[in-house]
C-alpha cells in the first residue's frame, strides 16, 4: 500500500468495519492515524478536555433509564459521542483509588502503586491510606473545629489529614500534558472525595475536593500557599448551607419509576437521621452529618458541578490555543450505591438528577468554550454489585461474609497448631488482602511461602471464597494464566499488596468494617464490577458505537496521542482508534 490512494482504501476499509468492532484492523489503523495526524496542518487541538469520571457507574446504568433521560446530558454523549460498549478494567481490586489512579495513568496498579484504598504499611504496622501526606496538611478555608464525621470508613484509618499525589508511583495524561506544552496548561481536578481529584490532577495540576467537615471545596498545601479569591468567596457564599432544612425528594411520580414499588426495604442502610425511604430529611448545617448526608444524595454531585463551572471560568479554562484539562469526578452515585444499592429508587432517582446535572455542566461549557473546542470523555472507576439480599431474592446464592471472623474458624485453628502457632497468625484483613503477622511467622522459623499457600488453601474451603491467592505465587510465576490471576497479579505491588488476595464468590458480601452496616460493596474482579461506560464526544468525534472488548488503561494513551503527547510513564493500555480516526475533523 502507498500513496495517498492506499491511505484512502485503507480508512474506507476500516470505516466499513468500525462497526462490527474487528480488533485485527486496529493497530494498523492507530499507525495509519499517527503518520496521518503527524503530516496534518490544520490538526484540531482541544481548547479544553474534560473528564468525568461517575464513581461506581456501571456500564449499563445510563442505558437502564434511557427512556427517561434529557436531551443533554447522557444523551449528548451517547448519541453525538463514540460509545464504547463492552469496556472493562482489567485489574481485580474495583476500589475507587484503584479506578481513578487507572483512569488517569493507563496503568495497572502494578505499576501506579494503588493497589487499594488503603494497604499495610509494613515498616510502620499501620494502616496506609492512598493519598495521605503528612507534608502537605489541609489548607484551613476556615476557622472551625473539626467534626470528623467522614462516612468513608477509609478516611478514618488515615494517619494525617495531609495530601498530596506524592504515592501515585506513575505519571498521569494530566502530567504529560503539562511536560508537553512547557506547563502552559491549566491542570485541575474536582471532587467530592479527595481521592477522586487529586489522581485525576496528578502531579503537574491541583486538586479541590468537598469537605465534610465545613461545607467547603478545599485542598491541601501541596496545590497552594492561600486560596484563590474565587474559591474563598465561592466557600463564603456557602451553597452547601442553602439545603438546610431540605430533603432530597423524588425528581418524578413515584409510579413512574421501575423500583417506585420498592423505596422501604430491611437490607437498605438506615443511616441515623435519614431514614430508607423517601423524602430523605438533611437537617441542619449545626448537625453532625449534615454535609455527610448531602453527598449522600444527588446535592453532592450538584456541587461539585458549580464548584466546576465557577472554576472554568474564573480559571479561564479554554480561552486560549494552549488545551487546558479538567477533571470532575462526580461520588454521589457511589455513596448512594452503598447505602441503598444500585438497583434501588434511590439509585434510580439519582441518574435522573445527575442526567440533569451534565446537561447544565454542557450547557455551561457550550457557552463558554463551546462543545466542538472541548474533548469530553466520561467513564467509570468501577462497577457495582448488587445487594445479596436482592439476587437472594431472585433465586441466586448469595450472603455476607464477615473476614475479621476467619482467624477465629476451626480449619484455621487447625492450621496454627501445625505450625505450632499460638498467638495471631493473621495481622489484619483490609480488602482485598489478608496480611499475616510476619513476625510471628519469622520467630517459629516458618517459610513464608508454605504458610501463604497453606492458609490460602484452607480459606478457599470456606462458603462465599471464591479464590484465595498467594503473593508468593504470583512472584514464582507457579500460577495459571487464567483470566482472574491475571486480573490479581495487575493488582499487585511488592511493597504495598498483602500476602493472599481474597475473591469472594459473585455478589457475596465482603466487608471488614463494623463501623457501618453498608448495603452493597465493590471491590471484586467479577464483571459487574469491571463493567464501565467508555465514551468520547466533542471535538469533531463522531456518532457510533464500538462493540469490541476496550479497556480503562486506553484512555490516557489515546488521549495523550491525541494532543500528540507521549504516553504517561506506566501506561499498557492501546490506542481507541475510532476517537483518533476523525481527529481534527469539525
Amino acid at each position: 500500500m502507498g500513496g495517498d490512494e492506499g491511505e484512502t482504501e485503507m480508512l474506507d476499509r476500516t470505516k466499513n468495519h468500525r462497526m462490527l468492532g474487528v480488533r485485527s484492523l486496529v493497530p494498523a489503523l492507530c499507525v495509519l492515524m499517527l503518520v496521518a495526524r503527524a503530516d496534518a496542518a490544520d490538526q484540531k487541538v482541544p481548547k479544553l478536555i474534560l473528564q468525568i469520571t461517575v464513581d461506581q457507574l456501571r456500564g449499563d446504568m445510563p442505558w437502564r433509564y434511557y427512556d427517561r433521560l434529557g436531551d443533554g446530558g447522557f444523551r449528548y454523549l451517547l448519541e453525538q459521542g463514540t460509545v464504547y460498549n463492552d469496556a472493562h478494567h482489567r485489574h481485580a481490586n474495583t476500589e475507587t483509588i484503584v479506578g481513578h489512579a487507572t483512569l488517569a495513568t493507563g496503568a495497572d496498579p502494578a505499576a501506579h502503586g494503588m493497589v487499594a484504598n488503603v494497604w499495610l504499611d509494613r515498616e510502620t504496622g499501620e494502616l496506609a491510606y492512598n493519598i495521605e501526606d503528612a507534608r502537605y496538611p489541609l489548607l484551613p478555608s476556615r476557622a472551625e473545629e473539626s467534626k470528623d464525621v467522614e462516612i468513608d470508613p477509609t478516611q478514618k484509618l488515615a494517619r494525617t489529614k495531609g495530601r498530596s499525589p506524592a504515592a501515585i508511583l506513575a505519571s498521569t495524561f494530566s502530567d504529560e500534558l503539562a511536560v508537553h506544552f512547557g506547563g502552559r496548561s491549566k491542570i485541575f481536578g474536582v471532587s467530592v472525595k479527595d481521592r477522586g481529584a487529586v489522581s485525576m490532577a496528578g502531579h503537574a495540576g491541583k486538586a479541590y475536593w468537598f469537605s465534610k467537615e465545613t461545607g467547603d471545596f478545599i485542598t491541601s498545601t501541596f496545590y497552594y500557599k492561600q486560596y484563590p479569591d474565587w474559591v474563598s468567596e465561592w466557600n463564603r457564599r456557602r451553597l452547601a448551607d442553602s439545603y438546610q432544612g431540605k430533603s432530597w425528594e423524588l425528581m418524578r411520580e413515584q409510579s413512574t419509576y421501575v423500583f417506585g414499588e420498592h423505596d422501604d426495604r430491611p437490607y437498605e442502610t438506615d443511616f441515623p437521621g435519614y431514614g430508607r425511604t423517601f423524602p430523605h430529611p438533611f437537617g441542619n448545617a449545626d448537625s453532625k452529618y449534615f454535609y455527610t448526608l448531602l453527598t449522600v444524595s444527588p446535592v453532592g454531585d450538584e456541587l461539585t458541578s458549580a464548584f466546576a463551572m465557577a472554576l472554568i471560568d474564573h480559571e479561564e479554562l479554554g480561552r486560549d490555543d494552549i488545551p487546558d484539562y479538567l477533571s470532575v469526578s462526580f461520588s454521589s452515585t457511589d455513596y448512594i450505591g452503598h447505602i441503598f444499592g444500585p438497583s434501588s429508587l434511590e439509585s434510580e432517582d439519582n441518574i435522573l438528577r445527575l442526567d440533569r446535572t451534565l446537561t447544565d455542566l454542557f450547557r455551561f461549557v457550550e457557552e463558554k468554550i463551546g462543545l466542538h473546542n472541548t474533548l469530553v470523555v466520561l467513564s467509570a472507576d468501577h462497577g457495582a454489585p448488587e445487594a445479596p439480599e436482592y439476587v437472594a431474592g431472585l433465586g441466586m446464592e448469595a450472603r455476607r461474609l464477615e473476614p475479621n471472623a476467619l482467624d477465629t474458624e476451626p480449619a484455621i485453628q487447625r492450621l496454627k497448631e501445625r505450625f505450632g502457632i499460638g498467638k495471631d497468625l493473621f495481622q489484619t484483613y483490609f480488602h482485598p488482602y489478608l496480611y499475616l503477622n510476619h513476625d510471628v511467622i519469622r520467630s517459629h522459623g516458618l517459610d513464608q511461602a508454605e504458610v501463604e499457600r497453606a492458609v490460602a488453601a484452607e480459606l478457599m474451603k470456606f462458603d462465599g471464597v471464591a479464590l484465595a491467592v498467594s503473593s508468593s505465587d504470583l512472584r514464582s510465576g507457579r500460577l495459571p494464566e487464567a483470566p482472574m490471576i491475571q486480573q490479581i497479579r495487575r493488582n499487585y505491588h511488592p511493597k504495598r499488596s498483602g500476602d493472599i488476595y481474597v475473591v469472594q464468590e459473585p455478589y457475596w458480601h465482603l466487608y471488614d468494617d463494623e463501623s457501618i452496616r453498608l448495603t452493597a460493596i465493590h471491590g471484586s474482579p467479577w464483571r459487574y464490577d469491571t463493567y464501565v461506560p467508555i465514551v468520547f464526544a466533542g471535538c469533531g468525534v463522531p456518532a457510533q458505537r464500538i462493540y469490541r472488548r476496550v479497556e480503562t488503561v486506553d484512555i490516557a494513551p489515546t488521549l495523550a496521542t491525541y494532543i500528540g503527547a507521549k504516553p504517561p510513564s506506566g501506561s499498557v493500555g492501546g490506542l481507541l482508534a475510532e476517537v483518533l480516526a476523525e481527529c481534527g475533523a469539525e
